[in-house]
Order: structure tokens, then sequence, then C-alpha cells
């Protein structure tokens, strides 16, 4: 059984592949330094992870520190009250555990506490072993931020960007002084995932409207059993409709937790080489040829207004997007899923 607080590094320590990818996740997406303080918060179940994590800091000649939550207490409403302290102490914070749709409001909480101290976050819910060993994790970072910063200057000045996708997906967003944002270098006080990835904006909140259709995943259940669409009015979820009913009053729940769980908080855009489509959101959103939209919180985004105690993302695939630049004129920029 896990424990709550600190613990030894008496535990069995996970394979050289394991550690190999941590420690390349840690120096170049985090840009961990020798005597830097990292800590590592891990469960039961992502035990094996977390000591990964652990093995590369060292390796890197950081000191790192694991802490264990507790597995009685789960799922997690509030951030135990001794590992907040621990905040303020860390150069960088990893959170490895798993994905639980009930905790999200507790993960929300934790990573702006943890970025409230200043730390480099590296966000983790749901990583496997097979992320740290095989595609995702292990790739060239440069060649990825190569890739986020030439979109993103794709996008300078836009407005608005029209998103169609075979799957049915035809909505309308403005995004006009919302810039881009990448996980692929996480500075002090910000956070991204683990595998990284992906470029985001925040979308304005009040002002996206259409059909948003997701035929891949939705954070925290995994793969659609049944292609779920979801009617925006004005930014917010006016009607869902898919063939598993089940999907839908699982998804109503999940987006009815506060005033601004179902309204539109991001657009993100996979662009990681490596990543594949497994049905876990954390890999699969990093994806080539995929886009996201989230409804939720976006506060750490730029210009984010929406300040949900949640964040859920819809996956759909082969997305094309026509942006409406603020001088009028229109290109299309990403074609299928591919950027033009």
């Amino acid at each position: 059984m896990a424990r709550n607080g600190r613990a030894g590094s008496g535990h069995a320590v996970s394979g050289d592949g394991m550690v190999e990818g941590a420690r390349m996740a840690l120096a170049n997406v985090l840009s961990v330094q020798r005597g830097e303080k990292i800590l590592v918060i891990m469960d039961e179940q992502k035990r094996s992870i977390g000591q990964a994590f652990v093995q590369g800091a060292k390796a890197l000649g950081a000191n790192a520190l694991p802490y264990y939550l507790n597995e009685a207490k789960r799922p997690l409403q509030d951030i135990p009250t001794d590992l907040g302290p621990m905040f303020k102490d860390s150069h960088v914070i990893i959170n490895t555990f798993y994905s639980d749709s009930q905790e999200t409001p507790f993960r929300v909480k934790l990573l702006y506490e943890e970025i409230a101290n200043d730390a480099r976050v590296g966000h983790a819910p749901g990583i496997t072993e097979d992320m740290m060993t095989k595609g995702p994790l292990n790739v060239d970072y440069h060649v990825v931020r190569k890739a986020a910063d030439y979109l993103m200057r794709k996008f300078e000045g836009a407005h608005i960007v029209r998103i169609t996708a075979p799957g049915g997906t035809d909505v309308t967003l403005d995004i006009m002084g919302r810039l881009f944002s990448t996980d692929v270098i996480i500075d002090k006080g910000t956070f991204g995932n683990l595998p990284a990835g992906e470029m985001w904006c925040a979308p304005v909140e009040n002002d996206a409207n259409g059909i948003i259709v997701c035929d891949g995943t939705i954070g925290d259940i995994g793969h659609v059993p049944a292609p779920l669409k979801m009617e925006i009015r004005n930014g917010r979820v006016v009607a869902l409709e898919s063939a598993d009913r089940e999907l839908v009053d699982n998804v109503k729940e999940l987006i009815s937790v506060d005033r601004m769980a179902d309204v539109i908080g991001e657009l993100g855009i996979g662009l990681n080489p490596g990543a594949r489509l497994v049905g876990n959101m954390l890999e699969d959103e990093k994806a080539g040829g995929t886009a996201h939209i989230a409804l939720g919180n976006n506060i750490d985004m730029v210009r984010g207004q929406n300040d949900s105690a949640t964040h859920r993302d819809f996956l759909f695939h082969k997305p094309t997007m026509e942006v409406t630049f603020v001088d009028g004129s229109k290109r299309v920029i990403i074609k299928d899923g591919n950027v033009l």
C-alpha cells in the first residue's frame, strides 16, 4: 500500500529504458541542472515510473525526493496538508499518478499551487511504462520545438479559425490575441505534459460556434466507443449526441461540475512524431494529424478567462484549419492533419 509523506529510496528501481526516457525529458523539457531539487509525486500504480524519474534526476546530478499519495484517501479533492509545504523548496515537480476523472479538480488545484511556487512542472497523470520506453518520450526535442515554432509563426495575426474534420467537426473559434504556447520547453512557474509535444491556445470563451465531433479520445475516459457530437453556441455546449447513451451521460456529468465546465477552454494541435494513438489522452493529444478542443479551465494560457475547476479534452482526427487573419486575408494552414 502506498504511503502518504516522504519515502526512502529502498524501492525497486525500474529498467534502464525507463530511466533513460525520464532523464531525456528532465534534461530537454525541464532543463534540470545539477544540484536542483526535484520532487516526484507518485502513487502505487505508477511507482515504477515515479522511481524512474527519481533515478533520472539523480543521473543529472539533481537531488530527487519521492512523495507517495495516500491510496486510502483517493479520489483526492484537496492537496494533502504535508505535500503543499514541499512545493516552495522544489525547482522541478513531476506528477506521476493514475488518471481518475473524479480527481480532475484536485489536479487543477495541484498544478496551480505548484506553479504559484515558481516550480517547473512536468504533469503526467496516466503515464504508462510503454510511453516511457517507446516513442513519445524518447524523441529529438529540438525537432519538435522547431516544428512548434514554425506552426506558431503561421498563426501570427490570426483572428478566426474554422476547423473541419472528416468525422463531422465544423466549428469556428475566435483566437485573436490568444497566442499559442508549446510544452516542449517548460519554464519557471509553468507546467506542461510529459510526454510533451503539442501547441495550444485559449480561444475567446464566448465566441465559438458550430459542431465538434470527437471521434478519438476524451480525457480520463479514453477512446470513444462511438463518436460524440457536441453543439457549441457562443462558446458553450448546448447539446450532446452519441449512439452510446452512457457516454453522453458520463460527459454531461463531467462538464457540469461548475458554471464554466462546459465552456470552450483550449485549441490544441499534436506535434510529437513519436506519439501514437493508444486511447490515452496524455499521449494521443501529442500525435501528429490530430487536434483537440478542451472545455474548462485555461487560466494558465495567454489571456485565458475560464476559471472552471476542471479541464476536459476532446480529440478528433485529420483536422483542416482555415484561418482568417486580422487584415482580412484567409489561408489554409493545416489540411487533413498535415501542415501546409
